[in-house]
């Protein structure tokens, strides 16, 4: 009996520290949530660019020099970004100001079908909603995107002036070199299979984002750059995100218009751009980039979104990859890497050049 209570003890102390240990590693995540969520994208970044210096290295261009202008390029990329957002989204704030008494006055048209209680109920609903200060809210919010950058551009710098040394570091961590080249492997098989995705999910964005515009500049109305911007970005938010880009783009059509079957006409246009490029082009082009299941995507992006918010759904998908490709190389932790993967196999093959940590070690320095 008391080698039996003795087993049962441990595996009670064992799953009481395991959902302590979760406990923390959540408080963690969403206290430090500022600092994790651009630590998060500096690392993407910082891999997006190490992948471009790698290929303009292979045009004799000297490294020191391709990072340089890498990092000036960056720096002034995403300067630009974060101003037209801002731009942008100020432009989407004073207009819709402007259309706040059309809405007012197109809320009764609409619900004039539903019945006089209902539509009472409606109007209560609608006007108890504070819409202008909820505007003014995100427009604060977007200004922050400027502290956020700061701190990416911080990280980068630092990432990019240590590089040389991650080999090295990597070694004295692992204890044994073999250990260390499967490890910097499994860091360049997580960093192409993002870089991957970024950049296809990037160009499918682009094409989606040119033709909403040009349905919106078709039909006369205003905010077609706004509204370009945000089909672009949300496009990133796996599953949801294009259903979220057609909604802001029927209401806004709505309010600009007046008119419902013309409404209804530029949402149809909107649907069928999202689904066209959504279920042909997207996975026509990614194809087997990533090989994750669609309900661990969907899964990823209730969890994160959850934690993070806005920001954890955008980063979904690579904190996915990253996971199952680590599981994939852990013996032990295989199975969910196969639960995550849409075939139910997981690739641990680790083919391919290790661009990241192609530099040579330095030199060890004995005490």
């Amino acid at each position: 009996m008391e080698p039996r209570e003795a087993v049962l003890r441990e595996r009670l102390q064992t799953g009481f520290l395991g959902i302590v240990a979760f406990a923390l590693i959540l408080f963690l995540l969403v206290q430090a949530k500022f600092l994790l969520i651009t630590l998060s994208i500096a690392i993407i970044i910082f891999s997006l660019t190490s992948d471009a210096i790698h290929a303009i290295a292979k045009l004799k261009v000297p490294t020191w020099f391709a990072t340089i202008a890498a990092l000036l390029a960056l720096s002034i990329f995403l300067l630009w970004l974060v101003a037209t957002i801002v731009s942008q989204v100020n432009e989407i704030v004073s207009t819709s100001i402007s259309y706040a008494e059309r809405v007012q006055s197109l809320v009764p048209e609409l619900t004039d079908w539903m019945g006089p209680n209902a539509q009472t109920a409606v109007e209560s609903f609608f006007s108890s909603i504070n819409v202008t200060g909820w505007i003014r809210q995100v427009a604060a919010q977007a200004s922050n995107l400027f502290s956020g950058v700061v701190m990416i551009l911080l990280y980068v710098g630092f990432m990019f002036s240590e590089r040389i040394w991650f080999p090295v570091k990597i070694e004295r961590l692992t204890g044994d070199p073999d250990k260390a080249r499967k490890v910097r492997a499994i860091i360049s098989s997580i960093m192409r299979s993002v870089n991957r995705y970024l950049v296809i999910k990037a160009l499918v964005s682009a094409l989606t984002a040119a033709l909403v515009w040009l349905i919106f500049w078709t039909a006369g109305l205003d905010l077609a750059g706004p509204i370009a911007m945000i089909t672009f970005i949300l496009n990133f938010i796996p599953t949801i995100g294009s259903i979220i880009a057609t909604v802001v783009a029927v209401l806004l059509a709505l309010v600009q218009t007046g008119d419902v079957p013309e409404t209804v006409v530029i949402g149809l246009a909107c649907t069928c751009v999202h689904f066209l490029i959504g279920n042909i082009l997207d996975p026509m082009l990614l194809g087997q980039t990533l090989r994750m299941s669609s309900f661990g995507i969907v899964l990823s992006l209730a969890v994160w979104g959850a934690v993070w918010g806005l920001p954890g759904m955008f980063l979904s998908v690579p904190i996915m990859a990253a996971i199952m490709i680590i599981c994939a190389h852990i013996p032990w932790l295989r199975p969910v890497a196969v639960l995550l993967s849409r075939e139910g196999f997981a690739d641990d093959g680790l083919e391919g050049d290790d661009y990241l940590l192609d530099e040579e070690p330095a030199p060890r320095q004995e005490a």
